[in-house]
């Protein structure tokens, strides 16, 4: 299993930017991709940015293109996403997920980091 931990949400002006960092621990060699998802109150979570791990190999939402960006660190065991030019309607609680290479689905969590963009 692989634990998940967010840091460096908060509270943002319209425009400015955030980096959020995700710290893993545990089976590292079992991971096959990382992503960045988010969800805002009474609304499903969405899936913001994912990287595999090993290759590198980015993919974003339509919505974030040319503004976020995903990175990691295999040193540190850490993810990133790099958020600029953020808007009100990026506001959400951001999480960090960890796909396993025997899954086809995010199965492991952080518990979450809030963003909030004021307009």
């Amino acid at each position: 299993q692989v634990q998940l931990v967010e840091s460096g949400g908060g509270l943002v002006q319209a425009g400015g930017s955030l980096r959020l960092s995700c710290a893993a621990s545990g089976r590292m060699f079992s991971i096959y991709a990382m992503g960045w998802f988010r969800q805002v109150p009474g609304k499903e979570r969405e899936f913001v940015a994912t990287i595999t791990w090993s290759a590198g190999t980015t993919t974003y939402a339509d919505s974030v293109k040319g503004r976020f960006t995903i990175s990691r660190d295999i040193a540190k065991n850490t993810l990133y996403l790099q958020m600029n030019k953020l808007k009100p309607e990026d506001t959400a609680v951001y999480y960090c997920a960890a796909r396993d290479t025997r899954s086809n689905a995010y199965d492991a969590w952080g518990q979450g980091t809030q963003v909030t963009v004021s307009s």
